[in-house]
């Protein structure tokens, strides 16, 4: 099917043709039509999918021309999922005279208050800086007819919430608004009740698996050779490019020094560095400047970085949700990648919850040629835990390293 059969705008069509995009992807398939037709949609997919897509198409069709007032609202959690979706727009609606302004924190006022004075159609914005310029009157959503709450999930977590809610509030009941989400806790359900009128929910793939084209690994080691084994492993294995995901913001720091030290080009993405860094960060990794990327969960999610070969999880994510949208960097859009995990001895129930979450086992491999001291990760399962843990050296060689499967215990 192709995109002429939606009902689009020539001149949205167009910027659809200069993007190079042929044949709509599910997300697109499902959620355009419901857009196009008025009714609010709940949409879920997995990373790479074309969402943005899926709602600015549509919208931007049945703006038409410029005018004064605001009548489109995108609200997203973070400044780099703002940017990203303000660019979106503004590559879809080339060929068309709607103006898109982004509004987020971080940064000064000045351009941002120009864009809002010289009339922007589409305010994609996060929710803290978009409330400071509805407080100094320097933009109105009392025109707004259609609202999308993108990555609302991700806002519940980060505490915006209450913060969207206000939004919401300014905005004219008679709207159309669109909600996208991973997953739909108690409280974006409420939202969604209060905020939506007979949504029609989207759901491309289920929302606990994580992409078939991914490979997934687990590397088991001692805490006090993680380092090693990190710089060990990108010393084996076969890479193009890697996101390093990590706990903290001091560890993401760190690890991006041990890898300078050993010749790597890394950059650094968390939320203690500047706009202009983050932009540096991510500009540098997408055009192959940084062949290794160093982050917080704040890159986990939505940022569209292609063409990622590997994903490692530094530090085991806390949450199984969370595991999701890191592997969610690679494997996009059908293509393959690679999860790799380290796991030290108290990540194992964290491990185990993934595990049940995405109803999957996961290999533990050793990595060949490192010398490893003593584990009991490699030794033997402890009492009540799931079987399936690494024993001695047999198994099938797997990315490097050899699969282990449930070791026999020392009689």
């Amino acid at each position: 099917m192709s995109f002429t059969k939606f009902g689009l705008s020539p001149a949205v069509l167009e910027g659809v043709k200069a993007m190079g995009y042929i044949e709509p992807t599910p997300i697109q398939l499902r959620a355009m039509p419901l857009i196009m037709a008025g009714r609010d949609v709940i949409g879920s997919a997995q990373t790479g999918t074309g969402k943005t897509a899926a709602f600015a198409l549509p919208i931007l069709s049945q703006l038409g021309a410029h005018a004064p007032a605001t009548r489109v609202l995108v609200l997203e959690p973070t400044r780099e999922l703002a940017a990203q979706v303000e660019t979106a727009f503004r590559d879809l609606a080339r060929f068309t005279n709607v103006r898109v302004a982004v509004v987020y924190g971080g940064v000064g006022y000045g351009k941002q208050m120009d864009a809002l004075k010289g009339g922007a159609d589409v305010i994609v914005a996060t929710p803290g800086r978009l409330l400071d310029h509805l407080g100094r009157g320097t933009c109105q959503l009392n025109q707004v007819k259609f609202l999308v709450l993108d990555e609302a999930d991700r806002m519940l977590d980060m505490g915006f919430l209450p913060d969207v809610r206000r939004i919401v509030e300014r905005c004219p009941r008679d709207r159309h608004t669109s909600l996208f989400s991973a997953t739909i806790p108690p409280e974006i359900e409420t939202l969604i009740h209060w905020a939506m009128r007979q949504p029609q929910t989207v759901e491309i793939g289920a929302r606990r698996t994580p992409a078939e084209t991914v490979k997934h690994v687990i590397y088991p080691v001692s805490d006090d050779q993680k380092s090693d084994l990190l710089v060990a492993l990108l010393g084996q294995v076969n890479w193009e490019s890697a996101i390093v995901f990590c706990r903290t913001k001091h560890r993401a720091d760190r690890v991006a020094a041990l890898l300078k030290k050993n010749n790597h080009a890394v950059a650094v993405l968390h939320s203690n560095r500047t706009q202009r860094e983050r932009e540096q960060a991510l500009q540098g990794f997408r055009t192959g400047r940084f062949e290794a990327l160093v982050a917080t969960d704040i890159a986990a999610r939505g940022l569209d970085i292609a063409d990622v070969s590997h994903v490692i999880n530094y530090d085991v994510p806390q949450h199984p949700e969370d595991y999701i949208h890191r592997i969610g960097r690679t494997g996009r859009a059908e293509a393959s990648g690679d999860a790799f995990t380290l796991m030290v001895a108290e990540d194992a129930q964290h491990v185990y919850a993934i595990e049940r979450f995405i109803s999957q086992k996961i290999q533990r491999v050793r990595l060949e040629g490192f010398n490893y001291k003593y584990t009991a990760l490699f030794e033997q399962e402890k009492p009540g835990q799931p079987k399936g843990f690494p024993g001695k050296a047999r198994g099938v060689r797997l990315h490097g390293g050899y699969y282990f499967g449930p070791s026999r215990r020392r009689r």
